[in-house]
């Protein structure tokens, strides 16, 4: 989760403006990636401060930036988190014990807001990592619904470039993750190199033509502008988005095993005291938890996350009995949050509105919501249709509960 990226168009074609002008309360939330200069603990090393995976992003970092929401919304509301934190400590164990089997119905019902997220890329695996496991460690996750953008999770189906650098971070994983924690400028006499590079890029249009086919290549072919992107204000001297090398590796991992897991230590051991169980968690094996509607979008020119994923989750939720939609727009990855597109603007207006009426939010798989979308939806229809039998029998056209 990049927050600059939607609100890189301006006040006019950012998505979160747009959310603004509709009267909504917009909030920007980051993950953990810059080389800060700002720590609490002035001695804390390299290392440590990059030791985090997907893990670290789903089960800390989201819930921290939910929390402190509900804490400006209740708040704002009159409902402080004081007064909530007396009340709770007033009830004796055994309300307690009640309390924590509430269903996430009840404490939605009970917050005086409504809290939707629209995520993207690896902003939309984290936000699916919080949601269920929240509802297995029985915590409330405050979401009424998600639009998740090309969300990472599935990785399988990329292309060869994607493959070699899955094969190169498995094998020297273990060997480059203590010695290569994150992946970064490390000084800010490289960074300006680097902001200058991007400034030239633009100046020359030769020269940015030139790298942007060149990246374009890299990853696959996908036509995002690649080249606007270092033109964004935060890649500058002082400060620029890095990556821990352990995110890296999940997500190489992931792409290995087909599978939407959470982190591999690398052994039984590790992993039973982290998981309880010898393997990492399979959040997919658990879509079944999620108790909020969906809404799963792809790009049929991303080469990054290719449509074929974006499915993987959808039919995963639907065999799960999840309520989810699908859509897929004509957008290569960075089009969803770089580019101006009135038409996913609305789209995704569309969907925030359904959250303030539980009944118009009700999702019907048969609905088709865009131009030109009928052929895809028929298409993963007949795809689910066997596997999801059973589990969401309907009638064609009747709302999936």
């Amino acid at each position: 989760m990049d927050r600059i990226r939607w609100v890189s168009n301006g006040v006019v074609g950012s998505p979160a403006f747009a959310a603004y002008d509709q009267g909504y309360d917009v909030f920007l939330g980051n993950l953990r990636g810059l080389v800060s200069r700002e720590h609490i603990d002035k001695n804390l090393s390299s290392s440590k401060y990059w030791k985090y995976s997907v893990n670290e992003h789903g089960m800390k970092d989201m819930p921290a930036i939910i929390e402190e929401i509900h804490k400006i919304k209740t708040s704002e509301l009159g409902k402080s988190q004081h007064h909530a934190q007396e009340e709770t400590e007033d009830q004796n164990d055994n309300i307690k014990n009640l309390e924590i089997q509430t269903s996430q119905e009840d404490v939605i019902e009970d917050q005086p807001y409504k809290l939707c997220a629209v995520c993207h890329s690896l902003g939309g695996a984290v936000m699916l990592m919080y949601v269920v496991t929240s509802r297995i460690a029985q915590k409330p996750h405050r979401l009424s619904r998600l639009v998740l953008l090309s969300p990472a999770g599935f990785h399988e189906d990329s292309n060869v470039v994607f493959s070699i650098v899955e094969k190169i971070i498995l094998f020297v994983g273990p060997i480059l993750a203590p010695l290569i924690p994150g992946l970064y400028i490390p000084t800010r006499f490289f960074r300006m190199l680097l902001n200058k590079l991007a400034r030239d890029f633009h100046n020359y249009p030769a020269l940015g033509g030139l790298v942007q086919t060149l990246m374009g290549y890299v990853v696959g072919g996908d036509s995002s502008n690649w080249v606007g992107v270092l033109g964004l204000p935060h890649y500058n001297m002082d400060d620029m988005p890095g990556v821990s090398f352990h995110v890296v590796l999940h997500l190489a991992q992931i792409k290995r095993t087909k599978r939407f897991q959470m982190y591999d230590y690398g052994s039984a051991a590790a992993n039973m005291e982290a998981y309880g169980t010898p393997e990492p968690l399979d959040l997919g094996a658990h879509y079944g938890l999620i108790d909020i509607p969906m809404d799963l979008v792809a790009g049929q020119r991303d080469r990054v996350i290719s449509p074929t994923m974006v499915k993987k989750h959808y039919k995963l939720m639907r065999k799960a009995g999840v309520e989810v939609s699908y859509n897929e727009f004509e957008y290569a990855h960075l089009d969803f949050t770089f580019s101006h597109r009135e038409e996913l603007l609305s789209y995704v207006m569309s969907r925030l509105h359904l959250a303030a009426d539980p009944g118009k939010g009700r999702i019907k798989q048969t609905t088709v919501r865009l131009r030109r979308q009928k052929k895809v939806q028929s298409e993963i229809e007949s795809d689910c249709g066997t596997e999801s039998r059973g589990v969401d029998e309907e009638v064609p056209g009747e709302p999936n509960a």
